[in-house]
């Protein structure tokens, strides 16, 4: 039995909180009198270059246009966004190229529809604004990433060879356009987070291989003919990964593979520290004297959807690093300039991706804005798209999954984040306000004691913090058994705040979430393999898998001991390129027989929870369960959070909570407004033991009949503020009699032809 418990920061509280906490002095207004006044803190980045690369990717921006999105200056006039960018701090844009981005009828595939004419064209804009331009060849014909590398349709079936010549001649060709366009082509990123592959050509591990070491060189080479004043950069992504940066340098210099810069992908949700991405990179600019940059980071400003498709980073996602807020995403941004900065001469820059990839219409407007996704490739994915990459589109295209990470409010004003790439040179201040409020998760084990903490933080937009006690509600006694519960609570300032607590049912599975590394009690076949991952559901570790041919996999265990009874099997998975003829399967196995579900893959960091219910486990106490998975080439599996309960323990019990529910709605009718604060204080303490009871899996009928009197009791105890007594009326002064002057000296006698004193009047 176990107690896991999770702290995370809540979403930006809004600007004016009255709180009545003491204000500490900011850290950041006493280290640097030079600091401009501003609407954000950011610190300054001492020594930091003037030619330091502040870049964007902005690679959606003719077709979000094309969709009706218009961009504005700070004044909220319509604008430029080249110019917008430039006015802001920004010096350099970044713009992916896809082979051949559309079907056979023409309609593009989305995210931009970014073919060579277009790039081009986006170049063209960003060195009239007087920005410099950082070319990404992706070498596929849509999105490449370390789950796929599809080749362009036009080199299916090429050899080895032929794809070097291809790559080299598509590159070459594509870079005389930049250039006779005129355009400021600064640096060439030859492939886009080829961590696995490029072009197709997958490498059978971490090592690079020959054929992966001449498509890179192939390409350098044509940057090399073509724009010799550009850098080449090659792009990586998972600096958390203990020895991968430095296994795939090696492997590039083994191959005296040409290239000037080496870039990787920074997300704090997934790539641990700025500490650790400093260390990494610094080994590589030390050891094989490279220059080094972060091409791609971001952070999320609000967990709202802005166009009716779900983002990447939502509720569930990990952001316990930074307030979720335009001031978090100042000090995000910062903190990875500064991390690239400290390499020293060698860091050269930071690209933030896709600020401007905004909402082409509301979120209640979901059916207007997939025409538009569809017409002018302005979401992540049009239908077309599904015939090239099936495994990872599917039925899954749609809109911006990227609207909450923007630089620009949806209306497209720039945010003050934005500022961020001037701010570094000059520090900021603000007026101090609170930014976030500590939120609470505690995950117990049915029976285990619960406890709440005495304190939560509350962090200034300065980054500094105050612990502020709080009090918890009772309802926090009238947890039955497993489930989520909600209780809220007061802080001494008086800000409300809530915990959940997750209640699990006990789990007779060994190291269900594999954080254990005693693997003993699971049997895995290869390729699948306890990782240390931040594509974990929970937790640290999972299992993942991986292949670029045909496989199978499997991770399973046997049980003993298991008291004769129901109980459910649950497991959750994620994963891409798996395309619906692959086997995905859950099953458990007793005496009794053999019951399974489908286990799913949709997207990458789209979890999925598969339940077989009804498990018969006999006498003997024996239960096997396992995942099965038989997969096509290059398909990418996350197993995690296996569990075997008791199935009582989530059927939510057999007690009518009719009479509860209706209590709790009459309360939920109320006009708050119109009754006094102490007998509202009485109904929310009564309404949250009773969410806390109608939640409750073990909740008896005395609970629930407990529970739905507290909540009438309070309603019928409301009580409306009594009217002000009147006030008593003012004895009138007695009039002066008619034609007789008031006494010299006294108030409203004026001698003759002299006017009354002004205090008189």
């Amino acid at each position: 039995m176990h107690t896991r418990s999770r702290r995370r920061s809540a979403a930006a509280i809004a600007a004016g909180v009255a709180v009545a906490i003491a204000i500490p002095t900011s850290a950041a207004v006493a280290a640097d009198d030079t600091a401009v006044d501003a609407g954000i803190f950011v610190d300054k980045v001492d020594g930091l270059s003037p030619d330091f690369l502040h870049g964007v990717d902005v690679s959606t921006v003719l077709s979000l246009e094309e969709s009706g999105v218009v961009f504005r200056d700070e004044a909220g006039q319509p604008a430029d966004l080249f110019d917008v960018l430039a006015d802001n701090g920004v010096n350099s844009v970044r713009i992916r190229v896809w082979n051949d981005p559309y079907d056979e009828t023409g309609q593009g595939y989305g995210g931009g529809n970014v073919d060579a004419d277009r790039a081009v064209e986006i170049g063209e804009r960003a060195t009239a604004a007087g920005l410099g331009v950082l070319v990404d060849f992706h070498y596929s014909d849509f999105w490449a990433d370390p789950a796929r590398q599809l080749a362009p349709k036009a080199w299916e079936g090429l050899t080895d060879a032929e794809t070097v010549t291809a790559l080299h001649d598509f590159t070459a060709d594509a870079l005389q356009s930049f250039e006779d366009a005129g355009v400021d082509v600064e640096m060439v990123q030859i492939g886009n987070e080829t961590n696995n592959a490029i072009a197709g050509h997958t490498r059978a591990g971490r090592e690079i291989d020959a054929q992966f070491a001449a498509l890179i060189d192939a390409g350098s080479q044509a940057v090399r003919e073509v724009l010799p004043d550009a850098l080449v950069a090659v792009h990586f992504t998972n600096p958390e990964t203990a020895g991968r940066y430095a296994t795939y340098a090696a492997g590039l210099d083994a191959f005296d593979v040409d290239y000037d810069v080496f870039a990787s992908s920074y997300y704090p949700y997934w790539h641990g520290t700025t500490d650790n991405l400093t260390a990494v990179l610094t080994d590589i600019a030390t050891t094989y004297d490279k220059q080094v940059m972060v091409a791609e980071t971001s952070w999320a400003r609000t967990l709202d959807d802005g166009d009716g498709y779900a983002n990447v980073i939502g509720s569930g996602g990990t952001t316990s690093q930074y307030p979720v807020s335009v001031q978090g995403q100042a000090w995000e941004l910062r903190d990875v300039i500064a991390a690239v900065a400290a390499v020293g001469d060698a860091g050269i820059g930071v690209y933030y991706w896709e600020p401007a990839w905004l909402p082409v219409g509301p979120a209640d407007q979901y059916e207007a804005n997939a025409l538009l996704w569809e017409e002018f490739g302005s979401g992540w994915a049009t239908s077309a798209a599904s015939d090239y990459d099936p495994g990872h589109v599917g039925e899954y295209y749609g809109g911006s999954a990227w609207d909450n990470q923007s630089l620009f409010a949806w209306d497209g004003t720039p945010l003050e984040s934005l500022r961020t790439f001037q701010y570094v040179y000059t520090g900021a201040v603000a007026p101090l306000e609170i930014v976030s409020v500590e939120q609470v998760a505690v995950e117990v084990n049915d029976g285990d004691p619960i406890e709440l903490p005495a304190t939560i933080t509350v962090t200034y937009n300065d980054g500094s913090t105050v612990a502020d006690p709080v009090t918890w509600s009772g309802a926090l006694a009238w947890i039955r058994g497993p489930g989520s519960y909600e209780i809220p609570g007061t802080t001494a300032s008086g800000l409300d705040v809530t915990a959940t607590i997750d209640v699990v049912a006990e789990n007779f599975v060994v190291n269900p979430g594999f954080e254990d590394a005693d693997m003993s009690a699971w049997t895995l076949t290869a390729p699948a393999a306890r990782t240390e991952t931040s594509d974990a559901f929970a937790g640290d570790f999972a299992v993942t898998f991986w292949n670029g041919s045909d496989y199978s996999v499997s991770a399973a265990q046997t049980i003993t001991g298991v008291p004769a009874g129901e109980y459910v099997l649950t497991a959750t998975t994620q994963g891409t390129n798996s395309p619906a003829t692959d086997t995905r399967t859950l099953t458990a196995t007793t005496s009794a027989g053999s019951w399974s579900a489908p286990l799913s893959f949709t997207q990458w960091n789209a979890f999925d929870t598969a339940t077989v219910a009804g498990v018969v486990v006999g006498a003997d106490g024996t239960v096997e369960v396992r995942a099965d998975f038989a997969l096509a080439g290059g398909a990418w599996g996350v197993l995690d959070e296996v569990r075997l309960v008791d199935a009582a323990s989530v059927g939510g019990g057999s007690v009518d909570k009719s009479a509860l529910s209706a209590a709790l709605d009459a309360a939920a009718s109320v006009d708050r407004t119109l009754y006094t604060e102490k007998s509202v204080a009485a109904l929310d303490e009564a309404v949250a033991i009773g969410e806390v009871v109608l939640a409750g899996s073990q909740a008896t009928a005395k609970d629930v009949k407990k529970a739905t009197h507290g909540v009438e009791k309070a309603l019928k105890k409301l009580e409306k503020p009594k009217p002000p007594k009147p006030e008593k009326p003012t004895k009138p002064e007695k009039p002066t009699e008619p034609g007789k002057p008031g006494k010299p000296g006294t108030v409203g006698h004026t001698q003759p032809g002299k006017p009354a004193h002004p205090r008189a009047c």
